[in-house]
């Protein structure tokens, strides 16, 4: 059997969803299990309407459920001669929306749990519409409730899955079988009495592979609205071209620092069961995306990627040298107030980190004052290059570090995965590095 996983791109109006459907029907010899996410925007909005409802606007949070109500029964139109029974069906879920929308209103508080719950509505709805659609296209389709098959604890608003509970649910409740096509939604689950809960961040991915590692599935397709995982972002570089294969751990690093890739924790299921995941196209089902499997063929420059809004802090201080225990004390600094770092780099005298831009560094910076010395810069660019057995070779480093002129480089880095050197630069300075990167590194 396969997974399959449609994102809010692919199903976000009614023509994607013919596309979805069409796809579906396509491989029901391979006993297919779709696994969609909310339609387009729809999330974002429920997130919306929670708020304006917290914050007292009822109007405001009402008319956004107006939008979402009439853009869900034009597809439900669009889709089916008859959609009356749909309608009726989408109605029922908007009154219960409505109703939990009244309710925070009424208190002027939004809990986690309570943003769950109406978060909640965007997966339910879309899964409603698109077997109703492939039941009208004459395939024996059935809409299964993710809440009984996914048990997660109860944090709300990234909801950690209980893998045994949810493996046995899951095996105990589906029977996958050629020309069957069961629907069911990404991103929701449900703790052990009942609640509602969400996976958090790359959540509809993360469902597909925990269906796919509990059903021994022979892949995990992620359909998307790019042709798989590119060289680079294809918005940045016209040339960026698909990867046909890249192994998971130079995926998890892409994805980490800002690649348009699945999240790294998303696929851990699959990981561990050796299930390959694709990336493909929903709008080009044809074309071949890219295959995330535990080893990929070949060596050479995968990918360059990069995430900007970095901030760099560096402390000097003599008493670094010949002694020990100093960099435990800098470090408990940074798990004392729950700030992750990124990358490091180190002298006899200095240690240099990056941090997310967003963060508080006021407490940290008081902190690390005893240390030594402390200096912040902030607007860098993390560029990161991902290759397998190319680094050690000094050809491929003389080409990277021309292709960096005449941008300084602020911090280098090479992982100790050997797949992974990233360099620091300024935000300013991230389009121009990539694109001359891109160039030297993918010429034809």
């Amino acid at each position: 059997m396969i997974v399959m996983k449609f994102g809010g791109s692919s199903v976000r109006n009614a023509d994607m969803i013919r596309r979805v459907v069409a796809i579906a029907r396509s491989r029901l010899e391979d006993a297919p299990l779709l696994v969609s996410s909310a339609m387009g925007k729809t999330t974002d909005t429920l997130v919306l309407t929670a708020a304006h409802a917290r914050d007292g606007d009822r109007d405001a949070a009402f008319a956004l459920i107006e939008k979402l109500e009439a853009t869900h029964h034009a597809a439900a139109r669009e889709l089916l001669a008859d959609s009356g029974g749909l309608e009726r069906a989408l109605n029922r879920h908007f009154e219960e929306l409505r109703g939990l929308t009244q309710g925070i209103y009424l208190i002027r508080e939004c809990t986690a749990r309570s943003s769950d719950a109406v978060l909640s509505f965007g997966e339910r709805l879309s899964t409603l519409i698109i077997t109703a659609a492939a039941r009208d296209q004459g395939i024996d389709a059935e809409l299964v409730d993710a809440r009984r098959l996914i048990r997660t604890d109860a944090t709300f608003g990234s909801g950690a899955p209980q893998m045994d509970g949810t493996r046995r649910l899951i095996r105990e409740q589906l029977r996958p079988r050629p020309h069957h096509l069961y629907v069911t939604q990404g991103f929701i689950g449900s703790t052990e009495d009942g609640v509602t809960t969400t996976l958090g961040r790359g959540g509809s991915d993360y469902s597909a592979t925990i269906f796919g590692a509990a059903l021994d599935a022979e892949s995990v397709e992620i359909w998307t609205d790019v042709d798989g995982i590119m060289t680079s972002d294809p918005r940045v570089i016209a040339g960026a071209r698909t990867i046909p294969a890249i192994s998971y751990d130079e995926a998890a690093e892409l994805a980490y620092f800002g690649a348009r890739v699945v999240h790294p924790y998303t696929i851990l299921p699959a990981i561990r069961r050796a299930i390959p995941v694709w990336v493909k196209n929903t709008s080009v089902p044809e074309a071949h995306g890219t295959c995330i499997q535990a080893q990929a063929q070949g060596s050479g420059i995968r990918a360059i990627a990069s995430k900007s809004g970095v901030t760099l802090i560096t402390v000097q201080s003599s008493r670094m040298l010949n002694a020990y225990g100093f960099l435990r004390a800098l470090f408990a600094v940074f798990d004392t107030h729950r700030v992750s770092v990124d990358l490091v780099a180190t002298s006899e005298v200095s240690v240099s980190m990056t941090v997310e831009r967003d963060v508080d560094l006021a407490p940290v910076v008081r902190d690390l004052t005893p240390l030594g010395e402390v200096s912040v810069e902030r607007e860098k660019s993390i560029i990161c290059i991902i290759g397998r057995d190319v680094f050690r070779r000094a050809e491929v480093l003389s080409r990277i570090f021309a292709a960096m002129h005449p941008s300084p480089v602020r911090m280098i880095s090479l992982g100790s995965s050997d797949i992974n050197l990233t360099l620091l630069v300024a935000e300013s300075d991230t389009v121009p590095v990539l694109r001359s990167l891109h160039d030297r590194l993918f010429a034809p």
